[in-house]
């Protein structure tokens, strides 16, 4: 299996994500930019971080109208991202344009449910029932849109597994055991989400905090 670790180069300072991404490229099987990122560099940032010659996931979560998610994402096809989100609640038409819209060779996953929120959060907006069968419902709809996967967290991604065998999953807010969670409410260790049917780990803070990237790489690879 090719390494499945996409390690989250969140800042919107180039020349620590260079620095970032040159310490653990060896021990990656990807770079993921997030949206700080983006809006500091744009289409040239991307283009400088692809030189370490890894995949990249260009995680923006387009979330509008069709025509300006189809737009927006057209607009990136020529960066040929490996991995781009967009936002499942945007509904049917928004996620058809853009996987219609994406470069070829790019797969274009839904985001269901931000690992930032949980069932309160939920019923907080207007949604009812809890996290897993709002992730189960958006992932259905994913899926008869013809995208390629989503991106749920790694309590949801068995059940969506078994639904979606051939589904692309990409599971954030990964965390080693008894590490600190921050910001994340619902997280798994990195085997837990693998064992569980994640096609790709997204992991920040646990690699980029740490006192030595590299060797944090290194030790999250061995456990899987």
């Amino acid at each position: 299996m090719s390494n499945p670790i996409y390690v989250a180069i969140d800042t919107p300072d180039l020349d620590h994500a260079k620095a970032m991404a040159d310490q653990v490229r060896r021990h990656v099987g990807g770079l993921k930019l997030g949206l700080e990122f983006f809006v500091a560099h744009g289409q040239p940032g991307v283009r400088e971080m692809a030189r370490f010659g890894l995949p990249i996931f260009l995680d923006l979560k387009l979330h509008d109208i069709p025509n300006t998610v189809a737009k927006a994402v057209q607009a990136l096809a020529p960066l040929q991202p490996a991995i781009l989100t967009v936002h499942a609640a945007g509904g049917r038409a928004m996620l058809e344009g853009a996987k219609a819209a994406a470069a070829p060779g790019t797969k274009v996953v839904a985001v269901t449910m931000l690992t930032s929120l949980d069932t309160t959060d939920l019923a907080a907006t207007g949604v009812v029932g809890n996290a897993h069968d709002q992730v189960l419902r958006l992932a259905d709809l994913a899926r008869e849109a013809g995208i390629d996967g989503i991106v749920c967290s790694g309590e949801e991604v068995g059940a969506v597994h078994a639904r979606w065998p051939k589904g692309f999953f990409v599971v954030p807010g990964v965390r080693m055991a008894g590490g600190s969670v921050g910001d994340q409410k619902r997280v798994v260790t990195p085997r837990a989400a693998t064992d569980a049917g994640a096609s790709i780990l997204v992991i920040g803070r646990p690699i980029t905090q740490a006192d030595d990237p590299d060797a944090a790489a290194r030790a999250i690879v061995a456990t899987l």
